[in-house]
C-alpha cells in the first residue's frame, strides 16, 4: 500500500471529467486499497480517484466513527440515478481544498448504481451524511467542487480566502 499526494485547488485535474474503469483487475483493487490509506491519513471521509491525481471513476468512503465497525465502500463508476426534491443544508469540506468550508445544500435522499472493485453491479439508497458524501466525491468524478454549489458570492469570498491562505504557505 501507498500514501499519494493529494492534489490541491489550481491543479487542472480537478476540473475534469474522469474516465470509466474498464478493467477490474488486482491494479484496481491495489488503487482502491491506496486510497482508503491517503484518506484515513488526511482524516477524510471520503476521496475520489481525480484528488490524487488520476482521471479515474473510483471513489472511497468511510462514515465510521472510532467505536464502530468497519463501513468501508469502494465504488468504481457510480452514478447518480435518483436524488430526492427534498433538500438538506449541510457544512462541507474538502481535502483538495483544506481549510475552507461552506453550507451546501443537496438533495437528501439518493440511489447510485456503481461497481465494487470486483466488478460486481451494486446499487442503494442513501440519507443524510452517507448520501451527502455520495453526491460529494461523485461530483469529483465530473470536473465538480463543492463551492461549485454555493452563489457566486460566496464562492467569490472561498477563492479570495484560499488565495490568502495560500500565499501565507
Amino acid at each position: 500500500m501507498a500514501l499519494h499526494d493529494i492534489v490541491l485547488l489550481g491543479d487542472p485535474i480537478l476540473r475534469e471529467v474522469a474516465e470509466d474503469i474498464e478493467d477490474f483487475d488486482g491494479e484496481l483493487r491495489s488503487l482502491v486499497r491506496d486510497m482508503f490509506e491517503t484518506m484515513y491519513h488526511a482524516d477524510g471521509i471520503g476521496l475520489a480517484a481525480p484528488q490524487i491525481g488520476l482521471r479515474k471513476r473510483v471513489i472511497v468512503i468511510d462514515l465510521r466513527r472510532e467505536d464502530e465497525d468497519d463501513q468501508q465502500i469502494a465504488l468504481v463508476n457510480p452514478k447518480v440515478t435518483w436524488q430526492s426534491k427534498d433538500t438538506a443544508k449541510q457544512t462541507e469540506g474538502c481535502l483538495s481544498i483544506p481549510g475552507l468550508e461552506e453550507v451546501v445544500q443537496r438533495p437528501a435522499e439518493v440511489r447510485v448504481e456503481a461497481f465494487d472493485p470486483d466488478g460486481n453491479p451494486v446499487s442503494f439508497e442513501a440519507d443524510d451524511l452517507f448520501a451527502r458524501a455520495l453526491q460529494h466525491e461523485i461530483d469529483h468524478l465530473d470536473g465538480i467542487l463543492f463551492f461549485d454549489r454555493v452563489s457566486a458570492l460566496k464562492r467569490r469570498m472561498l477563492m479570495k480566502k484560499w488565495k490568502k491562505q495560500s500565499e501565507e504557505d
